[in-house]
């Protein structure tokens, strides 16, 4: 009987947290947790289980001034890859990101996971903003 009250408290308990949460934070743990998965499936081998990189070949995802500074274009270069040098944090990297399949509001997921993992806090991205930034990509 014991087992029964505490199991119902608890039940009552978790409803109330997960009620009392906001849209946006629902919102954001549906991208991130979708995210995650997308990352482990399509980004986790090159750029590491978290976002380590691979020494000098490919650029780690970690707390990125790159990520921050170039989060409009981030859209484009998980769709369309990259195929340029670039430098993040004094390093040069000169290896080819392959383009994705991946559609808008997969975009959107793992853009939202890497950018809010691996010491990043930079909040939702939104598929919405992931198609006005795709019909900007170069």
């Amino acid at each position: 009987m014991k087992l029964k009250i505490i199991t119902g408290i608890v039940s009552l308990l978790f409803l109330l947290i997960v009620s009392c949460q906001s849209d946006e934070q629902m919102e954001f743990n549906r991208y991130y947790s979708s995210g995650s998965l997308i990352y482990q499936n399509h980004c986790q081998n090159c750029h590491g289980t978290n976002g380590e990189g691979l020494q000098g070949l490919i650029p780690s995802l970690r707390d990125s001034v790159y990520l921050k500074s170039n989060k409009s274009t981030l859209a484009c270069l998980v769709k369309y890859g990259l195929k340029k040098n670039i430098a993040i944090l004094k390093r040069s990297y000169n290896s080819e990101m392959p383009p994705s399949d991946l559609a808008p509001i997969q975009i959107a997921n793992v853009l939202t996971y890497i950018t809010n993992s691996f010491g990043n806090k930079m909040g939702t991205t939104t598929s919405a903003q992931v198609g006005i930034d795709l019909t900007k990509c170069n």
